[in-house]
């Protein structure tokens, strides 16, 4: 079977799975304790870890807590800000096709007397500058938080000139990057702005259950002020307390050290296979179908594509035995897509639409199955 729905989760690269082995039954100390091998070893492994994420995100390694995935991260960092920083207002701006556990954390601050701005966005599902500088002008504003890249259509936000214009108007800025981490250059030593990132290890070929929160430090090298996730006994600086999940942590590590050696060349071989990939679709089904995505800045390797008349329910199980593909985000699989719902999209032509998401570990010659379709 062609497994074409990476955007929901990712294999675990077997170098991950074998740098994860020996932390299970081997050197399975806390690292929090002190003096002995299987606890000085796992702090070590831990560490290196930390660093391995640090690097494929170009910022530094005291500034990466590990969570157990984005949508902790998510979590964590929204309510901890609003929760830390009240005093600076009560307005967040985000936008209508964030993940949803970007969505909820919203509604739920919202029922906290925050009052949160979505942005609308354009047919490829990118919001405006224009009209995010026009929100951040109105009134003052806590947070700005935006997807780095849309999980169902691919499409890349502005996120540098975003970012800018948060610190312009004393906002801070998060964005869920854990769609393109592995998939696109992500350097946050260029971009000092962006202040709080969400990743999700699964998304790159690592384990599930591990992720990290990058809060980024000021200028003068302090850590920022946010409402801790867990109380105890201190780990990850204080902001999420418990014993470390060593060997997720260290399947994290190699999978952002494979993702950081390997970023340029498989970004390549993604956008050679959603070449391949469209033209099969389009030899094959010509006028059949609609392609909801931009052709440029996106991530490589996500294609979102109606199929005018079939049911993307019905047509998912049809290609089951041979293929598996998705009718759009696997974190609101039960409901119609939000996302496809903003930029304009008809019931009828949402309940077509299937998302194809390639893997850089597959081969052009593994699509040719779209020919016996």
């Amino acid at each position: 079977m062609l497994y074409l729905d990476n955007s929901a989760t990712t294999p675990t690269h077997q170098e991950v799975v074998d740098a994860m082995l020996p932390y299970w039954t081997d050197i399975f100390g806390n690292p929090s304790s002190k003096y002995y091998s299987q606890a000085v070893d796992a702090k070590v492994a831990v560490d290196h870890a930390r660093q391995a994420v640090a690097t494929l995100v170009n910022s530094k390694a005291d500034e990466v807590i590990f969570t157990s995935g984005a949508t902790e991260s998510n979590n964590f960092l929204l309510k901890g800000i609003a929760m830390s920083h009240s005093n600076k207002g009560k307005r967040i701006i985000s936008s209508t096709v964030e993940h949803p556990s970007v969505l909820e954390t919203l509604r739920y601050l919202e029922t906290q007397g925050f009052d949160v701005v979505y942005l609308s966005v354009d047919s490829f599902g990118r919001i405006g500058l224009a009209e995010l500088e026009k929100a951040l002008s109105e009134q003052p504003t806590l947070l700005v938080s935006l997807l780095w890249g849309n999980n169902e259509l691919g499409s890349l936000n502005p996120i540098k000139e975003a970012s800018e214009l948060a610190h312009k108007y004393n906002a801070f800025f998060h964005s869920d990057a854990t769609q393109v981490i592995g998939k696109v250059p992500v350097d946050l030593e260029n971009l000092p702005y962006v202040q709080l990132v969400s990743v999700s290890a699964h998304k790159f070929y690592g384990p599930k259950g591990i992720g990290a929160a990058i809060v980024r430090k000021d200028e003068m090298g302090l850590s920022l002020k946010i409402t801790p996730l867990l109380h105890g006994g201190a780990q990850e600086n204080g902001y999420r307390s418990g014993t470390h999940a060593v060997p997720l942590i260290v399947g994290m590590g190699k999978a952002a050290e494979i993702a950081y050696s390997k970023l340029n060349e498989h970004r390549q071989h993604l956008l050679t296979l959603e070449s391949k990939l469209k033209q099969l679709l389009m030899q094959q089904f010509g006028d059949v179908i609609q392609f909801n995505n931009d052709e440029s800045n996106k991530i490589p390797g996500i294609l979102s594509v109606q199929f005018k008349g079939l049911n993307n329910e019905i047509l998912c199980k049809e290609l089951a035995p041979v293929m598996a593909v998705s009718t759009g985000s696997a974190c609101s699989s039960s409901k119609p897509s939000h996302v496809l719902q903003e930029i304009g999209c008809t019931m009828e032509q949402l309940r077509s639409t299937i998302r194809f998401s390639l893997s850089p570990y597959q081969s052009e010659k593994e699509l040719d199955i779209f020919l016996e379709l």
